[in-house]
């Protein structure tokens, strides 16, 4: 009784608090997000920049709960200012602010930064000039400059894709499919330094003055910078208007919910006293389906310990942060892979068992078979809870690459590993039903058999997405090098973040070499920083690992790194689909001209560079009809292969 008292004073006490919040104070900005035309920081108001910064101001309360990364940290204040440079393009038709601005330009916008990073200086710590934020790709200042250099065609199309919300994500794709035709087209570069990229002008000119709704729109936010805007308020009186709302339907509402509370409190209590701890044992042959639809087996836990042999470290064959993984052996002489999570409770038992029904359902040869799985609650072990899926005799993608296997594989194997992975993301993007974005792809759970036909395996951090949600912002999970900037920066998952993964891992496959390359200056940089710099000095084939035997045609092989390459491109509007990547590696189809991508701020470019000048034998001239960027702003790209 004492607990249904306090639960009903602490709802009471919210309810007066919402009524004192919404009736006191509408305007508070540590509340609520300002309305894009108010002015919050006197400071920033006073600042003869032309350029209107305080439409950040939400987006630092934002900032201030979001843990931001260092390596994140200038990618994060670029696409800021992109925004900031769109909002003012709308208003004055002009990309840039006056040279004569740029030092009072920067410094409100330092002002703005220090509020969530107070050490951060952003032109020292990102390298940024003073003058970069006046000076434009190919000189373009102006909307008159840039319509005159795109034709009409192209615009026509650019309007038709993107003068609509684009919350949703077909709608996003199309536009940014749109604007990607325009830039790889007719702004091939040179651009100024890493804070004017050629890239970047479409999204700001199709956000400013294309799309009806206006960069602060959130869909379009989201859609062509990649920020989440969704917290902002059109107006006090429609903020006045949803806390009256809320008020209203509280004071409904709240005696449904304290009678709720009653209900569920006696229905716990009743369920405690049943509950009690014990470990289920039954013999092999009582094994239960989980349902007719699957041929899921629900093992018990003494099962578990017999096949493992009660845990044995010898039995163990792979570790990870979510528990180690061990071999074990069933009554029947089958030979399978256990996976053992860590710290679980019984709490999430019915979802995780909920999880594991909807993968076994999942049927597709590149894909790991799921058998079966284990909860039980024991006295010296607690809870457990593992899933048993095939054993794959020729481990995982990292052992062979990485590991301790010598051999390295032929162009032929890495080929079919290549194909095999793609086909089984396809699959469960767009094959399964819900789909499901897997979120860890990486070289250890690309699984092996005998025959080398890959198994995508460890669905532990799978995701199912309803119809019609076009990100999820969850939690994020994944292992470093891997995750799409998109999701690292704001939790915004699509199945496009599983195709940079892909990438990822399709580069690590032909080069041989790690996501995240240590130099000998104990520096890091990414692998695919890395390979692009190959790619836009004409030296594509220079990506493949030395040494690699029985290799395959030039031009196959070139093909497949530019995949990679356009997989992990750091935009998310640049990735193909997965299944249009199938299709590209089944037949004669040409790799989509690979828009320019932004000067990486985590790998250090010199690092790059060097590394790329010691990485082959030299320039190697490409026969194979495509044509990468290179650091002059070539910008014919991959067209000439696609007009054949």
């Amino acid at each position: 009784m004492s607990l249904f008292f306090f639960l009903c004073f602490f709802f009471f006490f919210f309810y007066y608090s919402i009524l004192g919040l919404g009736f006191s104070d509408f305007t508070s900005p540590s509340l609520y997000l300002v309305n894009t035309h108010e002015i919050t920081n006197r400071r920033l108001a006073d600042s003869p920049c032309p350029m209107n910064f305080t439409i950040l101001s939400n987006f630092v309360q934002q900032s201030k709960r979001l843990k931001i990364q260092s390596s994140t940290e200038c990618r994060y204040i670029l696409q800021g200012l992109r925004l900031v440079q769109s909002d003012y393009l709308k208003a004055s038709g002009f990309f840039l602010p006056p040279l004569n601005s740029s030092e009072s330009c920067w410094d409100t916008y330092q002002t703005l930064v220090r509020e969530f990073l107070p050490k951060f200086d952003i032109r020292s710590a990102c390298g940024f000039q003073t003058s970069w934020i006046s000076q434009g790709c190919m000189n373009i200042t102006s909307r008159s400059e840039f319509e005159t250099l795109i034709p009409d065609t192209l615009l026509q199309d650019v309007y038709r894709s993107c003068n609509q919300s684009l919350e949703d994500n077909s709608p996003c794709a199309s536009c940014t499919t749109s604007l990607s035709r325009v830039q790889a087209s007719y702004l091939p570069g040179p651009e100024v330094g890493n804070v004017t990229e050629c890239s970047m002008y479409p999204s700001i000119y199709a956000a400013a003055l294309v799309n009806q709704l206006g960069p602060l729109d959130n869909g379009t936010a989201k859609c062509l910078f990649s920020l989440d805007l969704s917290g902002t308020a059109s107006s006090n009186k429609k903020r006045k208007g949803v806390v009256i709302g809320v008020t209203i339907g509280f004071t409904v509402g709240l005696l449904g919910v304290i009678g709720g509370l009653w209900f569920l409190l006696r229905r716990y209590k009743k369920g405690k006293r049943k509950k009690q701890v014990k470990i289920v044992t039954r013999t092999f042959s009582g094994l239960e389906s989980i349902g007719a639809s699957t041929t899921l087996v629900r093992y018990t836990f003494d099962e578990i310990k017999r096949a493992t042999r009660n845990f044995s470290r010898e039995n163990i064959i792979g570790r990870g942060g979510y528990g180690n993984v061990y071999k074990g052996i069933l009554p029947n002489g089958s030979e399978v892979a256990l996976k053992r999570f860590k710290n679980c409770s019984a709490a999430g038992d019915a979802s995780f068992a909920h999880e594991v029904e909807v993968i076994a359902s999942v049927r597709h040869v590149n894909l790991v078979a799921l058998r079966g799985y284990c909860t039980a609650t024991t006295t010296y072990e607690g809870h457990q809870r593992i899933i048993v899926c095939d054993l794959m005799q020729n481990g995982s993608l990292h052992d062979h690459l990485f590991g301790s296997v010598q051999k390295k594989l032929s162009w032929s194997i890495r080929q079919k590993i290549a194909l095999g992975m793609a086909r089984g993301l396809a699959y469960l993007h767009y094959g399964a039903q819900p789909a499901i974005i897997h979120r860890d792809i990486k070289a250890g759970n690309i699984l092996l058999d005998e025959n080398f036909e890959v198994k995508v395996a460890d669905f532990g951090l799978a995701k199912f997405t309803p119809e019609g949600m076009t990100h999820l912002s969850t939690r994020v999970a994944g292992t470093l090098g891997y995750v799409a900037p998109e999701y690292a920066l704001y939790g915004q998952l699509t199945e496009r973040s599983d195709v940079y993964s892909f990438g990822v891992v399709l580069l690590e496959l032909l080069s041989g070499r790690k996501a995240l390359i240590s130099t000998s200056e104990n520096q890091t940089s990414l692998l695919t920083d890395w390979a692009w710099s190959l790619v836009r000095r004409g030296r594509t084939l220079d990506v493949k690992e030395e040494g690699m035997p029985e290799l395959g045609p030039p031009e196959i092989m070139e093909k497949y790194i530019m995949i990679g390459v356009l997989c992990s491109h750091p935009q998310l509007y640049a990735r193909p689909t997965m299944d249009q990547i199938v299709k590209i590696m089944e037949t004669d189809l040409p790799v989509p001209s690979i828009p320019d991508r932004p000067v990486s701020i985590v790998a250090e470019i010199s690092d790059i560079e060097r590394s790329a000048s010691s990485s082959g034998s030299g320039y190697l001239s490409s026969s194979t009809g495509y044509q990468a960027f290179t650091s002059e702003g070539d910008n014919q790209s991959f067209n000439k292969r696609q007009r054949g």
